[in-house]
């Protein structure tokens, strides 16, 4: 159920006082609507309020705006503006304070968030323990010269890298036996005829055969030249 003329007047006349500030009727009907109050009721309440002097108005081509009097108001002299920009600057001031011990407080908060509760340190320790015996174990294993990798695997893996150094050994000889060949009676630069060819030897390419083949067990190595 919409208010009464009189209410609506009075809903009206509080809301241009408390904005006090240029306004249209529309601006009114947009802010007024929780009050169930219709754009047409609002003109005319804002209509009555001028004519009984409540409010003033002017005239802006076909659409009127609405002020409320200035006179109702007390207006403070000089020396009252210089005493509430101080209180004012003071109370600036407080605030800038407050939000730093907010500030800071919200950073211990956050800190001891960040720091572990005694249950979580006595976990950590324990796992760390853990952790710190096993790799004791096993350094124990290797000052005693125990071997961490059964010996059927070691001759598995010694057998793989044997013949992959042997298949490396074998190319390289076909490789050099046919590059002589090629190039024994060539006129070109041996160096700018291998980049034309876009070859590469070992050394190019930062590895050494008989660096790997140092790497094999005594028995199974064979000399330098062979």
């Amino acid at each position: 159920m919409a208010p009464k003329a009189d209410n609506v007047e009075g809903i009206v006349l509080n809301f241009v006082n408390e904005q006090n500030r240029p306004l249209n009727s529309q601006n009114a009907a947009d802010a007024l609507q929780k009050y169930n109050l219709k754009k047409t009721a609002i003109q005319k309440a804002l209509d009555s309020l001028c004519e009984r002097k409540k409010i003033s108005f002017k005239d802006y081509g076909k659409q009127k705006v609405y002020l409320a009097r200035q006179d109702q108001f007390d207006i403070p002299n000089g020396e009252e503006l210089d005493r509430m920009k101080k209180e004012n600057a003071k109370l600036q001031q407080e605030l800038e304070d407050q939000r730093k011990a907010i500030s800071e407080v919200e950073g211990e908060i956050k800190a001891l968030q960040l720091n572990l509760t005694l249950e979580e340190i006595h976990a950590k320790k324990a796992k760390l323990t853990n952790e710190v015996e096993e790799m004791e174990k096993k350094l124990k294993k290797l000052r005693e010269g125990v071997t961490l990798v059964r010996p059927e695997d070691r001759k598995v893996i010694e057998k793989a890298y044997f013949e992959k150094i042997n298949q490396w050994r074998k190319r390289k000889r076909m490789f050099k036996d046919l590059w002589d060949a090629i190039t024994e009676n060539s006129p070109k630069d041996l160096k700018e005829f291998k980049e034309e060819l876009g070859l590469e030897y070992d050394e190019d390419a930062g590895v050494s055969l008989q660096s790997f083949s140092d790497l094999m067990p005594n028995g199974k190595k064979r000399s330098r030249g062979q």
